[in-house]
Order: C-alpha cells, then sequence, then structure tokens
C-alpha cells in the first residue's frame, strides 16, 4: 500500500490519487458510518480527511437513490452538520447550497423519516417532490465529473495537501508530518 505523501499525491493519476484516499480513510476509520464512535473518529482527523469522510455516504446516496433517501438512511443531525460542512471544505459550494436546502427540507419530515417505514412511505410523497428539483440540481452538477462527489476529493488533495496530514519525504529518504490539523 502506498502512503499519502505529497510525492504520492503529484505523482498520481486522479483515479490512483482517489484510492489513495480511499486507503488513507480506511486505514484511519475503524467504526461503522453514521454511529456517535464514527462522528468523534472523523472529528479528530485532519480537516481535508474528515471532509472525505462526511461526504461519502451523500455522493453513494446521489449515485443510487436521491437526497431524500440520504436523509432517510442517514438520519442524523450531527452527521448532516458534518456532511454540509464537509462540502464547504471540498469546495462544492453549489452543491453545499442544494444539501442544507435540501436539509431544511428533510427537517420539516424528520419524525416521520424515524418510523419504520419510511422507505415505503417516501415514494410519491410531499417530501419526494420537494426533493425532486434539488435532486435535479445536484445529479446536474454531478453529471459533469465522472466520479461525482469524490471529484471534488482529488481536487481537494492536490490543491490543499497541508490539510491531509500527509506525509513529506525531504529528499533523504527521511520523512516528517505535515500538519493538516486545523487551518
Amino acid at each position: 500500500m502506498t502512503a499519502l505523501t505529497l510525492q504520492a499525491i503529484a505523482a498520481s493519476s486522479d483515479e490512483e490519487l482517489f484510492a489513495l484516499l480511499g486507503q488513507e480513510l480506511g486505514r484511519r476509520i475503524a467504526n461503522q458510518r453514521g454511529t456517535p464512535a464514527f462522528l468523534a473518529e472523523i472529528q479528530g482527523l485532519p480537516v481535508g480527511l474528515r471532509a472525505m469522510a462526511a461526504t461519502y455516504e451523500l455522493d453513494v446516496s446521489l449515485a443510487l437513490d436521491d437526497l431524500g433517501w440520504h436523509f432517510g438512511n442517514w438520519l442524523s443531525q450531527p452527521l448532516t452538520e458534518e456532511t454540509a460542512r464537509g462540502l464547504d471544505e471540498l469546495e462544492a459550494t453549489e452543491l453545499a447550497e442544494i444539501f442544507r436546502a435540501a436539509w431544511r427540507i428533510a427537517e420539516t419530515y424528520w419524525s416521520r423519516l424515524a418510523t419504520d417505514d419510511w422507505g415505503d412511505w417516501y415514494p410519491d410523497s410531499p417530501f419526494e417532490q420537494a426533493m425532486e428539483p434539488l435532486n435535479q440540481r445536484a445529479w446536474s452538477i454531478l453529471e459533469a465529473h465522472e466520479n461525482g462527489i469524490f471529484h471534488y476529493w482529488v481536487t481537494y488533495a492536490r490543491k490543499h495537501p497541508d490539510r491531509l496530514g500527509v506525509t513529506a519525504a525531504d529528499g533523504h529518504g527521511n520523512t516528517g508530518r505535515v500538519s493538516g490539523f486545523g487551518r
């Protein structure tokens, strides 16, 4: 497994860099997504990796379902807050605006989404209908990028490697930590 270093970031294709980022997240995150332990764990990551970890499930939701299903599947205010901050950090500004608009709508249905049969209720519901314009906007943005939100991960990693907690070789084989905790 290649380490996530400044050199690896610079030398990697987009696909290779995405794989490296995924490996780094896999190495650093042991807890199940969406749990309080997961949230506590990602809050200790460098800001860039924290953003990536928080936005992963949103990308999956938009690839397989939609924003309404995302909130139903990941019914957590703290995770929703992390996801919104993560989109901001990754400079996915328009997606962050869409996500926050969807969140405001989802909050009006939050108690309904907490029921066991929300998945049966959701299709053709007023909530799904309210999400549709936001879904279309989000899908339109992501359509321009082969890898959806993960496109932002790669762009961010190249632009802000200092926010990933990567190691840097000094030319003599010695490595040191590059600060990525905070700004």
